[in-house]
């Protein structure tokens, strides 16, 4: 795991709640592509169900970063991408799942008009940032 600095409210920067507003580190970057609610076989996990959707995206997140030899706490960026912003604390809930409150990186979160597939509800990417 890297040596991760968080920064959850900056000089002049009202506190964020539910993000840091800066994360830095040295070390090997890691991007992670979007992650939608799909299983090994490629099923829709979850459908209409943003709880479920959301807690098989993280899963999906978990294993993409232990591919490239990294964790949760190496993270520094998740965006959220979702068709309808009620869908946030299903996000949320997933996300405190695995990062802890005092670990939280830098977020985004949009809403979209539509994601690849209309059955989908949300996608999520991340940045990490791996101890070299």
């Amino acid at each position: 795991m890297s040596e991760l600095t968080r920064i959850p409210a900056p000089d002049g920067v009202a506190a964020a709640a539910q993000y840091s507003h800066v994360v830095l580190g040295t070390g090997r970057f890691v991007a992670i592509a979007g992650q939608l609610a799909l299983d090994e076989q490629g099923r829709l996990v979850g459908e209409g169900d943003p709880a479920a959707q959301a807690r098989q995206v993280f899963e999906n997140l978990r294993r993409c970063l232990a591919a490239a030899g990294a964790t949760f706490g190496d993270v520094v960026k998740l965006t959220y991408f979702v068709t309808d912003m009620t869908h946030m604390p299903a996000l949320r809930a997933a996300r405190a799942e695995h990062i802890p409150a005092d670990r939280l990186p830098a977020a985004s979160a949009v809403q979209v008009a539509a994601l690849v597939r209309p059955e989908f509800l949300m996608e999520v990417e991340a940045f990490a940032v791996v101890a070299p």
